[in-house]
């Protein structure tokens, strides 16, 4: 596993597509063709960038920079309970595990 610690500096809310759900919401919706239904909604993309040096050589933050100077992690969601969960300005720990 690595670790490294990232900033959310901005959020990008822009027009997105989502399959819509069967009014029991156990299954998506298709019209008369057969086809999947789809409705607009909001698309948060969360911009993230690595945390900063910080004038402490002892500080956490300037130990991550040290090993992850740049970069860039943008992730996209139609889900409010998700991007609800990040605020701008904080720092978040990303921990990248190998999948099988």
């Amino acid at each position: 596993m690595v670790r490294a610690k990232f900033r959310l500096n901005r959020v990008e809310i822009t027009e997105g597509r989502t399959k819509r759900r069967t009014k029991d919401g156990n299954d998506y919706a298709k019209n008369d063709a057969g086809a999947q239904i789809y409705d607009n909604c909001e698309l948060h993309t969360l911009v993230f960038n690595p945390v900063y040096a910080n004038d402490n050589p002892r500080h956490e933050n300037t130990r991550f920079w040290d090993y992850s100077p740049s970069g860039e992690i943008k992730l996209g969601t139609v889900n409010p309970d998700a991007w609800n969960h990040f605020q701008i300005g904080k720092e978040y720990y990303i921990d990248f595990t190998g999948a099988a």
